[in-house]
């Protein structure tokens, strides 16, 4: 932290100095790389086929271990929420240890077990103190949960139970009613367009045959990468590797998904009682290997990223109070993730404030960022990496992201470089060929609490 406030320090110095935007530009990602280089990432495979991404990092004795699966709800098949169902059982109990056996393994080390998963991905995290005793217990544990997790009755229900809460609570909620049907309008039968979570039916009839068919097929060696952080050399790093796969089949990595099918634009609108209409406007946006990635990246950051301080919000809430939050992203997957822009607005407002989006959206991909923003946003983005990268835990989400999608190992060291080349008519380029705004889809929710 120290790091970051004598970089924000120096950095409004030379804004105060009047350094020109360029040269500014150029001190900032000196300052960004000389503050907190990128880690060095080391890569292998293990016997059994999983990939692995290793940084060693000896400054605290702790070890972060990250595995992902390409076993995220995109590959729910016919039974949605499957995939989160099964990735959540995982630390109910594994091998001779049920959920309170486990949870007390771990808890009386100091050891911190946890999992999760997305549209594209499912992981296992795991901390430990790095020290070879705790550490054997960890990696230990570890390797059970991954290969032979128990699916015991009680832990079912009581999961099941926690997923059908989560979605009733769905249904109160306009953001998520909104966000869920966008999903489903944008992506129609592709495996993106349903919720991770499920529905209410689907969740209501996984059993465990379900779960240990899914586990067999997906948690396996060659359809995980491991990523880990911390304080033991890379022997010791590929020891851990092939013990953590030791016990899982071998099997083979999931084929690869769907083209997104094109969606014809439209506006949906779904009455709900509440005070605040919640409105969702965009369409298919990029995947992670995108050549406009950062074009676009950029672009938004000008456009809605920034929050308060960007294009949507100056135009939509500072101009005009039509909503206090509105924000617009790309969401990058494995096939093309969306592009959204998002407001909450009074019921009586919403049309306008969708008029406002529309037309915001309209302007910037007719004209581009200017000078000015383009180079401000950037600022921002370069400022704010080594935030990013300033502890273990942070640092192995994004190596575990970088394997699962195999991107460069270089891709951490030249972020910020990449992100300065963008210059203005890159992005105008890059919305103008991506982005149709009369093609985007427009869902709102709200307007019946009167």
């Amino acid at each position: 932290m120290g790091v970051d406030y004598g970089r924000k320090r120096r950095a409004g110095l030379l804004v105060r100095a009047g350094l020109p935007q360029a040269l500014l530009l150029l001190v900032l990602l000196g300052l960004a790389t000389s503050a907190l280089a990128a880690p060095k990432i080391e890569s292998w495979v293990t016997s059994k086929g999983a990939k692995v991404l290793f940084v060693q990092a000896d400054t605290l004795p702790m070890l972060d271990v990250r595995v992902v699966f390409d076993a995220g709800s995109a590959r729910d098949g016919e039974v949605p929420g499957l995939a989160t169902f099964t990735n959540a059982m995982l630390t109910e109990g594994a091998g001779d240890w049920d959920a309170d056996a486990l949870a007390e393994r771990v808890e009386d080390r100091g050891i911190r077990l946890g999992a999760g998963s997305a549209r594209d991905m499912a992981w296992v995290s795991l901390r430990t103190l790095s020290e070879p005793a705790t550490r054997a217990v960890a990696i230990d544990t570890l390797a059970k949960v991954l290969a032979a997790p128990r699916f015991d009755a009680d832990a079912i229900e009581r999961i099941r139970q926690q997923m059908l809460i989560g979605l009733r609570q769905v249904k109160q909620s306009p953001s998520s009613i909104a966000s869920r049907r966008f999903y489903r309008t944008l992506y129609a039968d592709h495996p993106y367009a349903h919720p991770s979570e499920g529905n209410e039916e689907s969740v209501a009839k996984i059993d465990e045959g379900l779960l240990r068919a899914y586990h067999r097929k997906h948690y396996v060696a060659a359809n995980a990468v491991i990523a880990m952080v911390g304080a033991v050399d890379r022997g010791t790093a590929e020891q851990i590797a092939e013990q953590v796969t030791a016990q899982m089949q071998r099997g083979r990595h999931v084929p690869s998904l769907p083209e997104v099918p094109e969606v014809q634009g439209g506006e949906l609108r779904q009455s709900f009682p509440s005070s605040q209409t919640h409105i969702y406007v965009g369409q298919s946006g990029m995947a992670r290997h995108d050549p406009d990635y950062f074009a676009l990246y950029v672009g938004n950051h000008v456009l809605g990223g920034s929050s308060l301080v960007s294009i949507l919000g100056e135009e939509v809430r500072n101009k005009r109070g039509l909503s206090y939050s509105v924000y617009s992203y790309f969401s990058p997957m494995r096939a093309q993730g969306p592009f959204v822009m998002v407001a909450q607005t009074k019921n009586s407002q919403a049309d306008e404030a969708l008029e406002v989006m529309r037309d915001t959206l309209q302007a910037f991909i007719e004209n581009g960022p200017s000078e000015e923003q383009l180079e401000a946003s950037k600022r921002n983005i370069i400022g704010g990496f080594p935030l990013k990268i300033a502890n273990n835990g942070s640092i192995v989400e994004y190596i575990a992201m970088i394997g699962f999608y195999d991107l460069p190992l270089d891709w951490l060291d030249t972020l910020t470089d990449k992100v300065a080349a963008v210059d203005v008519e890159d992005v105008r380029d890059a919305f103008r060929r991506r982005i149709d705004p009369a093609g985007t889809i427009a869902v709102v929710v709200g307007g019946a609490a009167d």
